[in-house]
């Protein structure tokens, strides 16, 4: 089992930035790839990046060019660095892990407004 802790959302004016963290601890060495989504209020839970084990990545069309997606394997923690945020990245931001099964970390509202 693979237990995920997303840390580092909040409020953030529309431009700004924010860093998210995912650290994970427990049998780490099944993950193969890891991933960011994000479920806005009355909408579904969406991709918004992923990362392999061999730090092949992919974004979704909303993210390309404003995130980016990495991962510390020393420190077993994955980042989404955030820029030029906009009202509508407003929502809650999940840490996926992919291995033998798919855990899911708790979250970590992510609020973008003036």
């Amino acid at each position: 089992q693979v237990q995920l802790v997303e840390s580092g959302g909040g409020l953030v004016q529309p431009g700004g930035s924010l860093r998210l963290s995912c650290a994970a601890s427990g049998n780490r060495a099944s993950i193969y790839a890891m991933g960011w989504y994000r479920q806005a209020p009355g909408k579904q839970r969406e991709l918004v990046a992923r990362i392999t084990s061999n730090f092949n990545s992919n974004y979704a069309e909303f993210a390309k060019g404003r995130f980016a997606i990495s991962r510390d394997t020393a420190k077993n923690t994955m980042y989404l660095q955030m820029n030029s945020l906009k009202p509508e990245d407003t929502g809650v931001y999940y840490c996926k892990s992919e291995g033998r099964v798919v855990n899911w970390g708790q979250g970590t509202q992510v609020t973008v407004s003036s």
